[in-house]
C-alpha cells in the first residue's frame, strides 16, 4: 500500500510538520507500506520530494534552492514566499530542483492513502481533508467538520459551553478596533475589569502555542506588545532601533521575520506596500528612519489574525491527553501527561525541544482525578465528532475543576511528542502506532459511505499484511540498542538510541531490543526496558522508572487499567504485552541479541570499556574497536598522535586539578603565558560540545576551573553566570581539562567550520576501505556549536555540502582535498565502522587548503536531526541504509575475529 506523507505547508508550524513528516517517513512499517514523501511548499504547491531532502535540518536548507536565492548581504535564510510574486513557470523551475510537481488530480497515480502531518491553517482546518475527499483519497485523522472546529479556538469556546464543559471566561479583540490607537488603553482596562490578571492572549487560528502571551501585571506596554504578537504585527520605534547598532539590528531583523517567534514575511506597510525579503525590509526601516520625520513604523504580516482571543488565566496543573478509538469506534483516552515547564507558557520551543519542559505520565494526581480527566477528554472527543485520534490539552485546578482547551486533530509527530509518548504506555512503538492510525483511518473513511468497495478492499489488504507480518516476526536479526549512560550527553544518547530503535523496528530485517545503561565511573549496569520507558522524556526519567521497579514498585493503577482497556489494540499491532525493566548481565545479553548497536556518547561507550565486554563474548557491535576507541575518547592523546603524524591540530596542553590546588595564581599564569585570550577550554575525555567554552578573560578562566574542579555536584551560580551557562546546561566534574588555541581565519581568504562523516567496509582482501562523505558547514548561533545545534530538529543550521567556493568545480576540488585529509586521520587512528570528524578549513590566498582537526567522534550522535544523515543522503543512503551498513560491518568483523 502506497502512503503519501503530506508535510511542510504554508503555516507557521511548517518546520515541525517537516520534522514530523520525516519521523513518519522513517517509521512507517516497511513490510506493510511504501512511503511517498509529498512536500507542500509555502505557496501550497504539492511536490513529490527527492527523498534525500527529507534529511535536511530545516526546509530553508534546501528550499528554495540556492540557485533561486537573491544576493543577501547578511546571510538571511528565507522561505519561498520571500521571493515575491512568482509566475507558474518560475515556480516550476524552483520545484524541479527539489522533486516533481504533483497536481491534486494526479494523487491517485502516486499513493493509495494520505498520511497528514500538516499543522495549523490549511492542514488542520478541513482544507486538505476536503481536497482529498474530492479526489477520493482516504486520509488519516478526523474529517472535514471536526478539523474545522479543531483549528478555531474562538468557535471551540462556544461549543465547550454548549456541551457543558467548564471554560475560562474570555473575550476577543477585533483587529479593526485595535487599529484605532485611541481605543487601546480602554480595551486593556475593560479586559482587566472583566477577566482579571493574568490575561492569556492567543492567536485563535494558530496551533502549537504560536502567538501566545501571558500578561501578569497591570502593564499596558507589556499588553500592547503581547497583542501585537498575537496579531502578527510589530511597531518599531525609531529611537530604540537606532540605539541598537548594525549588528543588533540584523539580529533583531532575524527574530522579527522568524515565523515561530516573530511576525514572518511578507509584511504590509502602513502605505499599503508589501515587502517580501528581510533584506528589503531592513533597508526600508533604515532608510525611513534616516530620511523621514517618522518616529515609528508598523509592520503587519499579510496573513495576520482578524481577531485575538483573551482568556482569564487558569492556575493549575497543565496536561495533554491523546484520545484514540478502538475498532468498534469507542473513544479510549490514553494516560494524560503532566507538563512541567521551565517557563510560564508551554510555547513552541518547550513543546518540541527535549529538556525545556518535562513530561510526567500519568499526571501526578490521585487515581480518581486522572480518571476524571480521561472521562472528560473522551466526552469532548465524542461531542466534537473527532475521529481516529486527537490531542486534548487542559488544566486541572487545586479544587479539581477540569478545563479543556485547544483540541488538536493533528498532533506533533517528533520522536519526543505526546503522540508517541502516550501510545507507548499501551505497548505500541512508533511504527506500530502509525500502522494503527492508518488502519483505523481507512475504517473511519469507510463509514462515510463513499468509495465503499475500494475502501473495503484496502482495509482487507492492510489487515492481511498485519497478520502476515506477525507470523514472520521470529525470522529477524535481534539487535540490542544500548543507550543512556551517565555522561553529560546521556540525554542525547537516549535521543540517538531511540532513533536507532525506531529505524530498526520499522525494517523487515531487524528486531530491536532497547537496553539502558546506568551507573558511575566505578561500575555500570544494563537493563532491558519496555518501549513506554524508552520513550520517557530523558535519560534521568528512564533511570527513575527503572529504580521504581527495582525497589518493588508496580505499574501505576491507571496505566494498568488503560493497558487492559487497550488490550485488543495492543494484541493486534504488537502481538505481545508490556514487560517490566529487567537487569541483565553481559552473558544474558548474548542470549537475547545477535548484535549490539552502542548509542552511548562519552564514557562508557566511546572509551573501549563496552567493546571489551562484548568482544569477550563475541557479540558483534558498531563503531571502532577497543584500541581506537581508547584513543579517540581522549582529545589530548588524539591531538598528540595526529600532530606526530604531521596533521594540523590546535596548539594544546592539559590543565590539571592538582596544579590548580597547589597554586591557583601560578596555574592561571602558566595557561596565560602559553595561550593568549581568547582560547578554548573543554573536557579532554567527554563527548563533543559538552562544556566547550571560549575563554575570553581571567574571570572566565577562574569560573571554568572552579566548575571543572569542584568537589560537589551542584554548580556555583556565580561561575555559571560568568560562563553564561544555558537553562539546564550540565557541566562535568574532571581532574583536568584541555586548553587549545582558538583556531581563526589567520589571513585565509575563506574560513569555515565543518563536520564530516565516514563509513567503512571490508575490501575483498580483508583491508578496511573508507567512504568519506561530503562535509557539512556548521553555523553556530553563539561562540561555539551547542549540543542542541548539533543534534536537535530545528535548532542547528548545517549547510551540506559545505560552501568552500562559489565555483562548483573549485568547490569540489577543495572538498576532495578535505575528504582526503579526513580519511588520513581515520587511517592514523584506525577508525572502523563509522565516525564523525570536526575540523576547521582555511582556503589561503595561494589556493592552498589547510584542514585543522578539532576532534574525532567514534560513536557520533545519531539523532534524527544530526547532519551525518544529510551527508549520507548525498551518497544514496537513507538513515536506515546507513545504520544497516554500520551493523553489517560489525557482524562481518566479528565473524573474521571468530575465524581467526
Amino acid at each position: 500500500m502506497k502512503v503519501g506523507i503530506i508535510f511542510g505547508g504554508p503555516s507557521r508550524e511548517r518546520e515541525i510538520s517537516f520534522a514530523g513528516g520525516r519521523t513518519v517517513y522513517d517509521n512507517l512499517d516497511k513490510a506493510l507500506f511504501e512511503a511517498v514523501p509529498v512536500f507542500v511548499d509555502s505557496l501550497g504547491n504539492f511536490i513529490v520530494l527527492d527523498w534525500q531532502y527529507i534529511y535536511k535540518g530545516t526546509i530553508r536548507d534546501f528550499y528554495p534552492p540556492v540557485e533561486a536565492l537573491p544576493e543577501t548581504e547578511h546571510g538571511m535564510q528565507i522561505y519561498m514566499e520571500s521571493l515575491g510574486e512568482l509566475s507558474i513557470a518560475e515556480q516550476n523551475a524552483i520545484i524541479a530542483k527539489a522533486g516533481k510537481r504533483l497536481m491534486p488530480h494526479e494523487f491517485k497515480q502516486h499513493f493509495d492513502f494520505a498520511f497528514l502531518a500538516l499543522h495549523g491553517p490549511y492542514g488542520e482546518d478541513g482544507s486538505i481533508q476536503g481536497l482529498l475527499e474530492w479526489y477520493h483519497i482516504p486520509y488519516s485523522g478526523s474529517g472535514i467538520l471536526p478539523s474545522a472546529i479543531g483549528i478555531d479556538k474562538a468557535a471551540q469556546k462556544e461549543m465547550l459551553k454548549q456541551h457543558g464543559f467548564p471554560t475560562p471566561d474570555y473575550s476577543t479583540i477585533q483587529h479593526s478596533d485595535w487599529s484605532d490607537r485611541t481605543k487601546r488603553g480602554r480595551i486593556f482596562e475593560q479586559l482587566v475589569e472583566k477577566l482579571g490578571l493574568p490575561l492569556v492572549l492567543k492567536a485563535p487560528q494558530q496551533g502549537s502555542s504560536i502567538g501566545v502571551s501571558i500578561i501578569k501585571e497591570n502593564d499596558f506596554a507589556q499588553f500592547e506588545a503581547g497583542v501585537e504578537r498575537s496579531f502578527f504585527t510589530k511597531t518599531i520605534q525609531k529611537s530604540q532601533w537606532q540605539a541598537l547598532g548594525e549588528e543588533k539590528q540584523v539580529a533583531s531583523m532575524r527574530q522579527l521575520v522568524d515565523i515561530r517567534e516573530g511576525i514572518g514575511m511578507p509584511v504590509l506597510l502602513q502605505d499599503g506596500d508589501i515587502l517580501y525579503h528581510p533584506e528589503e525590509l531592513l533597508r526600508h526601516i533604515n532608510e525611513t528612519f534616516s530620511n523621514a520625520d517618522t518616529e515609528s513604523i508598523t509592520l503587519t504580516n499579510i496573513e495576520h489574525e482578524q481577531q485575538i482571543l483573551v482568556e482569564a488565566f487558569i492556575k493549575g496543573k497543565e496536561f495533554s491527553c491523546i484520545v484514540v478509538q478502538d475498532e468498534a469506534g469507542k473513544a479510549l483516552a490514553l494516560p494524560p501527561t503532566e507538563i512541567v515547564k521551565g517557563s510560564e507558557v508551554f510555547d513552541y520551543r518547550s513543546k518540541y525541544l527535549p529538556g525545556l519542559s518535562r513530561k510526567i505520565t500519568p499526571i501526578n494526581l490521585p487515581t480518581e482525578q486522572i480518571q476524571e480527566i480521561r472521562e472528560a477528554c473522551s466526552k469532548l472527543y465524542k461531542n466534537f465528532g473527532f475521529n481516529v485520534y486527537a490531542r486534548l490539552d487542559g488544566f486541572i485546578t487545586e479544587s479539581g475543576e477540569i478545563f479543556l482547551n485547544d483540541p488538536n486533530t493533528t498532533s506533533g509527530m517528533l520522536p519526543s511528542s505526546f503522540f508517541f509518548h502516550q501510545a507507548a504506555e499501551i505497548g505500541l512503538n512508533p511504527s506500530q502506532f502509525l500502522t494503527y492510525i492508518i488502519r483505523t483511518s481507512v475504517a473511519e473513511r469507510l463509514k462515510s459511505g463513499k468509495d465503499t468497495v475500494k475502501l473495503t478492499r484496502l482495509l482487507q489488504q492492510v489487515d492481511g499484511a498485519i497478520r502476515d507480518e506477525q507470523a514472520h516476526r521470529q525470522e529477524k536479526i535481534r539487535v540490542g540498542v544500548i543507550m543512556g549512560g551517565y555522561s553529560s550527553e546521556r540525554h542525547i544518547s537516549v535521543e540517538s538510541g531511540r532513533n536507532i530503535y525506531e529505524k530498526l523496528s520499522s525494517s523487515t530485517k531487524y528486531e530491536p531490543l532497547p537496553i539502558f545503561l546506568t551507573g558511575n565511573n566505578e561500575a555500570h549496569r544494563l537493563y532491558t526496558i519496555p518501549v513506554n520507558i524508552m520513550l520517557k522524556d530523558n535519560a534521568d526519567d528512564v533511570k527513575e522508572k527503572i529504580q521504581h521497579f527495582e525497589q518493588g514498585g508496580k505499574p501505576h493503577p491507571v496505566l494498568a487499567q488503560i493497558i487492559e482497556e487497550a488490550e485488543s489494540i495492543t494484541r493486534k499491532y504488537t502481538g505481545r504485552s508490556l514487560q517490566e525493566p529487567q537487569r541483565i548481565t553481559y552473558a544474558q545479553l548474548k542470549n537475547l541479541v545477535d548484535a549490539v548497536f552502542i548509542a552511548l556518547h562519552g564514557r562508557p561507550g566511546e572509551d573501549g570499556a563496552l567493546q571489551t565486554e562484548l568482544e569477550k563474548l563475541h557479540i558483534p557491535y558498531n563503531g571502532s574497536g577497543i584500541r581506537s576507541s581508547r584513543i579517540t575518547i581522549n582529545k589530548y592523546e588524539t591531538n598528540e598522535i595526529l600532530a606526530k603524524h604531521g596533521v594540523p591540530v590546535a596548539k594544546h596542553q592539559m590543565a590539571l586539578k592538582e596544579d590548580w590546588l597547589k597554586d591557583k595564581e601560578l596555574f592561571f599564569q602558566g595557561i596565560e603565558a602559553e595561550f593568549p585570550y581568547p582560547f578554548i577550554a573543554k573536557p579532554a575525555d567527554d563527548g563533543c560540545s559538552s562544556a566547550v567554552k571560549k575563554i575570553k578573560n581571567r574571570r572566565e578562566l577562574e569560573a571554568f576551573s572552579t566548575l571543572m574542579f569542584r568537589e560537589m555536584e551542584e554548580l556555583d551560580t556565580e561561575c555559571a553566570r560568568t560562563l553564561s551557562l544555558g537553562f539546564k546546561e550540565e557541566f562535568p566534574n574532571k581532574a583536568g581539562f584541555l586548553v587549545e588555541t582558538l583556531i581563526s581565519r589567520n589571513g585565509a581568504k575563506h574560513f569555515l567550520e565543518v563536520t564530516g562523516g565516514l563509513l567503512t567496509k571490508y575490501a575483498p582482501d580483508g583491508t578496511v576501505d573508507y567512504e568519506v562523505f561530503e562535509a557539512s558547514e556548521a553555523l553556530a548561533e553563539g561562540e561555539v556549536l551547542s549540543l542542541e545545534e548539533k543534534f536537535l530538529a530545528g535548532e542547528g543550521q548545517n549547510i551540506t555540502p559545505a560552501r568552500y567556493a562559489a565555483d562548483p568545480e573549485r568547490r569540489q576540488q577543495i572538498s576532495d582535498k578535505v575528504k582526503e585529509d579526513l580519511k588520513r586521520v581515520a587511517q592514523i587512528l584506525q577508525i572502523e565502522g563509522y565516525a564523525r570528524i570536526d575540523a576547521f578549513v582555511r582556503i589561503l590566498e595561494n589556493e592552498e587548503v589547510e584542514t585543522i582537526i578539532i576532534e574525532v567522534n567514534s560513536l557520533p550522535g545519531m539523532t534524527p536531526a544530526t547532519c551525518i544523515f544529510h551527508q549520507t543522503a548525498i551518497n544514496g543512503y537513507k538513515p536506515y541504509d546507513f545504520i544497516n551498513r554500520i551493523l553489517q560491518f560489525g557482524i562481518e568483523r566479528n565473524k573474521m575475529k571468530v575465524m581467526q
